[in-house]
């Protein structure tokens, strides 16, 4: 097993991608504190999965519930090996000139100040053993423009940037920080997203392989819990730093009809003369 006798901690776990990673995680022999607001699947899954799965309330935007649930998972559990932060939500959508500031506020405080809650206190617990690895849900739309709501894609280049910081200072101290980048995948989220409705995720899934570069294929929450797994595990204990991009090629041009420079065409020379002739 891949994550044997390993602790977890996973914000956002009740749902989506967290509920994905945290079922992947079990299955690979971790125990998980799993932390959310909400309570009723937090508590649900913690029966379902017995003393593998423990569950607390946490809201990412206090710091002072993410310091208490870090604390309670060292507890509880036992060290924090790996952390898993994928709590967030959409935000404000709308056009710069009128998307209120009161909800652009809120959307960054999740999106981003939730994230670096979630490092600091991750840090702080694992320093002192100098190991342990941090992985935070990037997007791809914290990687390109055009992807995501305003608010959603500064807060998600700004995780793409902490991250890179944040694994600078602590590589000296033996902890890896990484953040996966992920494009539409089939969960509530995008499913609300796309249909209106977060319980249509076999709809989501037809209309993600329909625009999927990877023609008919649709991205799955278990996608993102395979890349947040091997980033957990000692298969990438060199790998530091870094935003694994689950996307199926959108952020480097992949399209499902392919561009258009791959069919064959004579050599195009210097003034328009094509073919390797010269005279």
């Amino acid at each position: 097993m891949r994550l044997e006798n390993k602790i977890a901690l996973i914000t956002g776990g009740a749902s989506g991608l967290g509920l994905a990673t945290t079922e992947r995680f079990v299955a690979e022999g971790c125990r998980v504190l799993v932390t959310d607001i909400q309570e009723e699947q937090g508590e649900d899954l913690s029966a379902r999965f017995g003393d593998d799965v423990l569950f607390r309330r946490c809201d990412v935007t206090r710091e002072d519930e993410v310091e208490a649930a870090f604390d309670y998972a060292e507890n509880e559990m036992g060290p924090v090996d790996a952390v898993f932060h994928s709590a967030g939500i959409i935000g404000a959508v709308g056009p710069i000139t009128t998307t209120p500031g009161d909800e652009w506020r809120f959307s960054i405080d999740i999106l981003l100040n939730g994230t670096f809650y979630a490092m600091k206190h991750a840090a702080r617990v694992m320093i002192p053993r100098k190991r342990g690895s941090i992985i935070s849900m990037a997007s791809t739309a914290g990687l390109m423009g055009g992807l995501g709501p305003h608010a959603y894609a500064a807060a998600k280049h700004g995780v793409v940037g902490l991250t890179k910081n944040v694994a600078a200072e602590l590589a000296g101290n033996g902890i890896r920080v990484n953040s996966v980048a992920a494009t539409g995948m089939a969960t509530p989220m995008v499913a609300v997203s796309l249909t209106g409705d977060p319980s249509k995720i076999e709809e989501a899934k037809k209309t993600l392989a329909d625009t999927s570069p990877l023609k008919g294929r649709p991205g799955l929450a278990e996608d993102v819990a395979n890349a947040v797994l091997w980033l957990a595990s000692d298969e990438s204990g060199y790998t530091t730093g870094h935003t694994l991009t689950t996307d199926a090629g959108l952020t480097v041009g992949a399209t499902p009809e392919g561009p258009a420079f791959a069919d064959y065409q004579p050599l195009f020379r210097e003034g328009g003369k094509r073919g390797l002739e010269t005279s």
